[in-house]
């Protein structure tokens, strides 16, 4: 079965999204385990400098991501709620709700705007959590949101704004309604467009062209048009046409007139 180009643009964009929303919600879980095994290892941190007075020389609290600097664990913790709620917007960007409130507060998601700003946030996320060194797991998932990242950046590209309609299931669905049959049977349906009127009409009432011609145009002035008065009539019947007046007679549910007194 052969389907349009339009519906494989459809199911490519959808398959697109569907991986996206997965590669976020693999982002999600990826960095809520981050940051709980970022909580276990400053816990121990501390109680390892509370009860040894060696101080630590690396950059890293050993075991996590958070800088060995101050405040510290307030910017490691702060970027890691920040990517989980980033990537929560987008899974609802993606699910299209509420369609209303990125359409007003941030329409760069709205479904006005195509798939260019989506893939740069997801790029930024993916980028944010590489520059770490993380386990296998968050490794994974922020590389396969970045790579899908650079590909909804190139559909961007292509489709420009109307990538999102073009994916819509409800728009797909009034495309269809809309969409009327051109082939029934394998017989063409569509409607035969005359070029122009009959030719015994051109040749009596003439056309624009022989209306519009000049005086040293035979060819149109031949043409000219009588109109539809008594000349028209003339013009017809010289060429065989003849205009019958109807027979004036009365309905069938019509009364009949009265009779009229002889004596009247």
């Amino acid at each position: 079965m052969v389907l349009p180009p339009r519906a494989y643009v459809f199911i490519g964009l959808n398959v697109v999204r569907v991986l996206g929303i997965i590669a976020m919600l693999l982002v999600f879980a990826s960095n809520i385990v981050t940051l709980a095994h970022d909580v276990q290892a400053v816990n121990r941190f501390l109680h390892s400098n509370s009860t040894s007075t060696t101080p630590l020389n690396s950059d890293y609290i050993d075991g996590s991501t958070v800088p060995n600097q101050p405040a510290g664990v307030f910017w490691a913790v702060l970027n890691r709620l920040l990517i989980v709620g980033q990537v929560l917007v987008l899974i609802m960007s993606e699910l299209g709700w509420p369609s209303k409130f990125f359409n007003r507060y941030f329409p760069v998601l709205g479904k006005d705007f195509g798939l260019g700003a989506l893939g740069v946030i997801q790029c930024l996320i993916g980028a944010a959590i590489l520059s770490h060194r993380v386990d296998t797991f968050t490794l994974v998932s922020a590389f396969f949101l970045f790579s899908l990242g650079c590909l909804n950046i190139l559909l961007g590209l292509i489709f420009r704004e109307s990538a999102k309609s073009k994916r819509s299931v409800t728009s797909w669905k009034e495309q269809a309604k809309s969409a009327l049959p051109t082939h029934v049977a394998g017989v063409d349906v569509r409607p035969v467009m005359n070029a122009g009127p009959p030719s015994f009409v051109s040749n009596i009432f003439g056309d624009e062209k022989g209306r519009h011609s000049t005086a040293s145009d035979t060819t149109s002035s031949s043409k000219a048009g009588y109109g539809f008065g008594r000349q028209g009539e003339k013009a017809a019947a010289m060429k065989g046409y003849f205009i019958s007046k109807p027979i004036e007679s009365l309905p069938r549910y019509a009364p009949k007139p009265a009779a009229t007194n002889a004596t009247e």
